[in-house]
């Protein structure tokens, strides 16, 4: 198989960890120059320095998305180091699902939300836009999710970010066609990450299993029991719990293309899964 990857210079928001952290990683150790940006200095640092170890080359930035200046400053900065940017992964993002009725709670998570899933995702770009379009190339990956392809109870806000992910992305791939590819990559949901931390009301994650509610409790019990079996197989037809390591094999996989080769939109569940969007 031909080798895409080998040399690319890539900035990863949010790759401290989830999604980011193994999306690094695996670039890392196919050859790509990896920035790894992080709100944690020390957790982006770490990743760097896992790469670096492991033979690769890597820098790492505190970087704030929600800040143009610190995306402009790390976009620099990799310039600086590796002479380009070929790729963006705008990873970063949290997900504070809750019911509209929890207002008083979830105010402040909500607008951090809408300044991170969107804002972030605008400064990341705005930021390597220029750069991108100079060097006549460039590649912007945005993650999404499945809870932007329509609206879902209990997740008004959270929804409404990933839905506007998916329309600046492709309003982006509309105006700059063969000069900057975009991909949307969609996860569904994914129990190992650290995006289950930002949930303000656990309860509002029940309505994007609609009538499969019952049977996904039931088998989410058995992860602690030990006895999930199929559930937890990827090799499986049965596997319903997707693990995180795939979505960053899709990141990675859209990036590992041809230049003149762009996939635009990838969804990745379990074949199993409960999910009804």
């Amino acid at each position: 198989m031909a080798d895409h990857l080998s040399g690319k210079s890539v900035i990863v928001t949010g790759a401290g960890n989830g999604f980011g952290k193994l999306t690094a990683r695996k670039l890392g150790a196919a050859g790509a120059r990896v920035a790894c940006l992080d709100i944690d200095g020390a957790a982006a640092e770490a990743v760097a320095a896992g790469i670096r170890s492991a033979g690769g080359q890597a820098l790492a930035f505190a970087a704030d998305v929600t800040r143009i200046d610190d995306m402009r400053a790390a976009a620099a900065a990799t310039v600086a180091a590796f002479g380009a940017i070929d790729v963006l992964v705008n990873n970063a993002g949290i997900m504070p699902l809750a019911y509209v009725a929890d207002h008083a709670a979830a105010l402040p998570a909500w607008e951090r939300c809408i300044d991170i899933n969107l804002k972030g995702m605008m400064n990341g770009t705005i930021a390597v836009h220029d750069q991108m379009l100079a060097q006549g190339r460039g590649h912007i990956v945005n993650l999404s999710s499945i809870y932007g392809n329509r609206p879902t109870a209990g997740a008004a806000v959270y929804g409404a970010t990933k839905a506007a992910v998916d329309y600046f992305s492709h309003a982006l791939r509309q105006e700059a066609r063969g000069r900057i590819k975009v991909t949307v990559i969609k996860p569904t949901g994914v129990i190992a990450t650290g995006l289950g931390d930002t949930v303000v009301n656990k309860a509002a994650g029940a309505p994007i299993v609609g009538h499969n509610m019952t049977e996904f409790y039931a088998d989410y019990g058995k992860l602690g029991l030990g006895d999930a079996g199929d559930l937890t197989d990827p090799e499986a037809i049965g596997y319903g719990f997707l693990a995180p390591e795939h979505i960053a094999d899709a990141i990675v996989h859209a990036i590992d293309q041809p230049w003149g080769v762009s996939i635009s939109d990838i969804t990745v569940r379990a074949s199993g899964d409960h999910y009804i969007n």
